[in-house]
C-alpha cells in the first residue's frame, strides 16, 4: 500500500519572526518529496501578526494554506487540522521541529502501520534536547505504561496517522491542550490500530518556548482526566 497524498499540518502561535525561516528550511526538506502532500498551518490564538505573516507566505503557494482559531489551544489547532485536511495520511509536525526522514518512513511502514510515531524514547533516537526535558519524557512514558497499560513509547512530537483512524477516532478525543494528541494515540491503540515507532532525531534550533515545569501541574491533572474518560 502506497501513500497518495501528504497532509501536513503545524499549528503555529506568535511565530510571526519565526515562521518565514521555519518555512523555508521546510520547503527544502521537502524539496524533491515524491509523494504528493500539502501544509496547513493553523494559527490559534497568537497576540502578534503571525496571522498576516501566514496568509502572505501562503499567497500565490497552492499546496499551503492557513487556518484560524481564536482561542491558543495546540490541540484543539491539531483537532482542526486533522479534520479539516484530505490526505490519507496526515502528519502533524511542530513547526521548529520537523523531518523528511520522518516523512520517508512513514512512507517505507504505510503498508504495515496505521500510525507512525516518531519516538525519543527508541533505543536508536538521538535525542539531544536539555536533561530535564529527556527525564519529563522518560517520566510522563512511566505513566502511559503503568496507568493507561499503554505499548507506545512516545505520543509527543512528530506523528503521522492514516484518515480512517482521524475519522473514527478523533470525535470520541476530549482532551484539548497538551493532551488531545496522546489521547487520539491512546484510543487507537485500545481501538486496534497498528502502531509502529521509529527513531526520532530531536535537535533543538532555537531555546523552547513554553516553560516545562510550569506545564507539569496541568499535565497531571489532565491525565488523571483522561484515565477517568478511558475508563468511562
Amino acid at each position: 500500500m502506497t501513500v497518495e497524498h501528504l497532509s501536513i499540518v503545524i499549528p503555529i502561535h506568535n511565530e510571526a519572526t519565526f515562521l518565514g525561516e521555519a518555512l523555508d528550511r521546510l520547503w527544502e526538506e521537502l524539496t524533491d518529496l515524491n509523494t504528493p502532500y500539502d501544509v496547513t498551518l493553523i494559527e490559534n490564538g497568537g497576540r502578534d501578526d503571525t496571522r498576516l505573516v501566514a496568509e502572505r507566505l501562503a499567497a500565490g503557494n497552492p499546496r499551503l494554506r492557513v487556518l484560524h482559531n481564536r482561542r491558543a489551544d495546540y490541540g484543539a489547532a491539531l483537532r482542526r487540522g486533522f479534520l479539516e485536511t484530505d490526505g490519507d495520511w496526515v502528519v502533524a509536525f511542530d513547526i521548529d521541529y520537523f523531518s523528511r526522514t520522518f516523512i520517508d518512513q512513514v512512507v517505507e511502514n504505510s503498508g504495515r502501520a496505521d500510525i507512525v510515531l516518531a519516538s525519543k524514547r527508541d533505543p536508536e533516537a538521538e535525542d539531544h534536547r536539555t536533561l530535564l526535558r529527556r527525564l519529563g519524557t522518560r517520566f510522563f512514558n512511566l505513566i502511559l505504561r503503568s496507568a493507561f497499560r499503554s505499548g507506545v513509547t512516545d505520543t509527543h512530537g512528530m506523528k503521522a496517522i492514516r484518515r480512517p483512524v482521524i475519522v473514527d477516532i478523533t470525535p470520541s478525543v476530549i482532551s484539548t491542550q497538551d493532551l488531545f494528541d496522546t489521547e487520539l494515540i491512546l484510543r487507537a491503540e485500545r481501538n486496534g490500530a497498528r502502531i509502529v515507532e521509529v527513531p526520532a532525531v530531536v535537535v533543538e534550533i532555537r531555546p523552547a518556548r513554553s516553560s516545562f515545569v510550569k506545564r507539569i501541574p496541568r499535565t497531571l491533572v489532565g491525565l488523571v482526566r483522561l484515565k477517568r474518560n478511558l475508563m468511562r
